[in-house]
């Protein structure tokens, strides 16, 4: 297949765009900053169709991936650029399509599981899920990521196109054990010794892992059944308290300081992000995946974190690579 990544060039793109080349597949990224590697690279700028519309026609496959990283503060200028290079990509994206000869016959449009709702009492399936932006115990400021999510998901469907299937990925975090993922970001915790309880520990997490993430790109594209609205998520949420326990065996930690919520709140300013990303209850099941007879190798947190955590070993060079289960001091 040729498949085409606009946004491709972060941590989960290059993810993507290595398993899919390793394959022998034709893969073609849209970046603004072109660099040489084992796939090409092409040069976009993610808001009109000039000088790269070409990729798209012809092409089996579209992922875009584009927009702006979030682990930022939410001051005014990062959240009009955070909403403006979602939805001009993905309008970019779509009238690069709907101009093609030979478009391409799927359309794997990011999104977010954060279009959910704050909640803990059941989970979020794509039928019966509850959108969020109302919760009477959820800041204010975190309805922002809602509205964004509404506005990514409006501008895919609002363009028309009969040749095209459109899959919009409701992805949880993807768990990786590469450098610059969110695995690493927690796991450093770990290994510091801080990696205890975020808060009162009961917002659940909403993951998947990396190779699941990819095995779940590949059932879409071949699936012609599925279109809208899927969930990209493990089928076990658990909460954050648990999730940081199963990290903490699975590297081996025997003791951890937990962060209470006045904490984080400091810490995430003094990083430029938001707390939100740690602190916001996303219990997200894949409903879609599941009835549609996709098998998750990796469906719940403990099995996952082991693997991610001797995948990182081997990865970062560890004298113990073979022991998952060595501490890290």
């Amino acid at each position: 297949m040729k498949i085409v990544i606009p946004g491709g060039s972060g941590h989960l793109g290059t993810m993507i765009a290595r398993s899919f080349h390793s394959e022998g597949h034709e893969v073609v990224v849209l970046t603004r900053n072109p660099r040489v590697l084992a796939w090409r690279t092409v040069i976009w700028d993610g808001r009109t169709v000039r000088g790269w519309a070409a990729e798209i026609d012809g092409a089996d496959v579209v992922i875009n991936l584009a927009g702006r990283s979030v682990h930022c503060r939410y001051t005014d200028e990062a959240k009009r650029e955070i909403l403006q290079s979602r939805v001009d990509s993905t309008r970019a994206v779509g009238e690069a399509i709907a101009r093609a000869k030979r478009p391409p016959r799927v359309w794997l449009q990011a999104s977010t599981a954060t279009i959910y709702a704050h909640r803990f009492d059941a989970p979020n399936d794509e039928r019966t899920g509850m959108r969020g932006g109302h919760e009477s115990d959820a800041p204010p400021e975190w309805k922002f990521s809602i509205d964004v999510a509404a506005a990514w998901e409006a501008a895919i469907d609002a363009i028309v196109l009969p040749h095209t299937r459109k899959v919009k990925l409701r992805s949880a975090v993807v768990m990786s054990a590469g450098r610059g993922g969110a695995f690493e970001q927690y796991l450093r915790l770990v290994r510091l010794g801080v990696g205890g309880t975020h808060g009162n520990g009961k917002q659940y997490v909403s993951w998947i892992h990396g190779e699941d993430f990819l095995r779940a790109l590949r059932f879409l594209i071949e699936r012609d059944d599925l279109a809208g609205a899927v969930n990209v998520a493990a089928p076990e949420p658990l909460p954050n308290d648990e999730f940081l326990r199963a990290m903490r065996d699975g590297w081996g930690a025997r003791f951890a300081i937990p962060a209470p919520a006045w904490l984080l709140t400091i810490a995430s300013f003094l990083h430029r992000t938001e707390t939100e990303l740690l602190l916001k209850s996303r219990r997200v099941v894949p409903r879609r995946l599941l009835d549609a007879g996709f098998r998750f190798r990796f469906p719940a947190w403990p099995e996952a974190a082991r693997d991610l955590c001797a995948e990182w070993r081997v990865l970062h060079g560890f004298a113990d690579a073979r022991r998952v289960d060595a501490p890290s001091y």
